[in-house]
């Protein structure tokens, strides 16, 4: 079980560092689901000063985009548990926390609904070139014609996940009324009767990557899946496919792909995130054959109310002692 901070319950003197920069509609919602006698201090930028002036005499902190680093856990003197309002963890310096005793958990799965739709979405605005249409409709272009030429449909086409978790499963059953193939890949393979149940087929990687038309990240970034769709990958992907990235940008090695996209190997790409965000100067949101966002597949309003919910659950829990719920507990 979960260690309480002496002499500290769901109930008590509890202060919350909340650690991204949030507008005030999501300030108020953050404040709104805090039990009584809980506090929260907000951050006014993501630079040390302002990371280091919330977390100085937090109990808890949640955190969504920003990282939190060794530096910053130092400067939190009473800190006990980081919560991230999100699945993934990789920008949170674990060896810190267990260095501090500092306890980690997230919402695993928690935007897997958001990101699902939104992965949809990218692959029928990269087949359709989404922007290039409406840039040049705005124009006051009239291409029918043309777009005849330009665009793809989805149905018909083989999808290929990279990444069968529960974000990778949403998709899966979205895709299925698209009338696509849909194939899996997943380091660890389903049971037959859940691949039944989500209509998909399990291919090896290297297969996968040469016989889809659209190849769709969902891995999380570890030592093992850095650079996972590296030069060589990309080269054997099926020429005229589709890469679409709603995980990690560290999955991708972006100079490949965009040389890909360049000669017209890669037939488009639709990008949710980058190797180093914000991506300013990344050749990739230059080309006309991109649908770049702004790792937002899994920020939507309705979401982020859900997150709080289970963040707060959580801690209550951390707080009593008790236990974590097991996929949401890190360390």
């Amino acid at each position: 079980m979960n260690e309480p901070r002496d002499g500290v319950g769901p109930a008590t003197d509890i202060q919350v560092a909340v650690l991204d920069v949030y507008p005030p509609p999501l300030r108020t919602l953050i404040l709104e689901k805090l039990p009584p006698g809980w506090r929260c201090s907000f951050a006014e930028g993501y630079d040390d000063r302002h990371q280091h002036a919330v977390l100085a005499d937090a109990d808890v902190a949640f955190a969504n985009w920003f990282g939190v680093n060794r530096q910053a856990l130092e400067a939190a003197g009473r800190l006990r548990l980081i919560h991230k309002l999100g699945a993934g963890v990789d920008k949170i310096d674990q060896t810190a926390c267990r260095d501090r005793g500092v306890r980690l958990a997230r919402c695993a799965g928690g935007n897997a609904v958001p990101v699902a739709e939104h992965t949809i979405m990218l692959m029928l605005a990269a087949l359709r070139r989404l922007p290039e249409v409406v840039a040049r409709t705005r124009g006051g272009e009239w291409f029918k014609e043309e777009a005849r030429v330009l665009q793809r449909q989805l149905a018909g086409r083989q999808v290929g996940l990279v990444g069968l978790g529960a974000i990778g499963q949403a998709v899966a059953r979205r895709l299925a009324g698209f009338e696509v193939d849909t194939v899996y890949y997943d380091p660890v393979r389903l049971a037959a009767e859940h691949e039944a149940e989500l209509s998909v087929t399990y291919r090896a990687l290297e297969d996968l990557l040469r016989t889809s038309d659209i190849v769709s990240l969902h891995l999380p970034l570890t030592p093992a899946t850095r650079g996972l769709l590296d030069a060589e990958r990309i080269d054997r992907l099926k020429p005229g496919s589709v890469v679409v990235n709603c995980a990690r940008g560290g999955l991708i090695d972006e100079q490949a792909l965009v040389g890909a996209l360049l000669s017209g190997r890669v037939l488009a790409a639709g990008l949710d995130t980058f190797g180093q965000e914000p991506p300013v100067g990344n050749p990739l949101l230059a080309l006309p054959n991109t649908v770049v966002t702004a790792h937002v597949a899994g920020a939507t309003f309705d979401n982020f109310g859900h997150m709080v919910d289970r963040a707060v659950r959580n801690t209550r829990a951390f707080l009593c002692g008790e236990d974590i719920p097991g996929p949401d507990f890190v360390l």
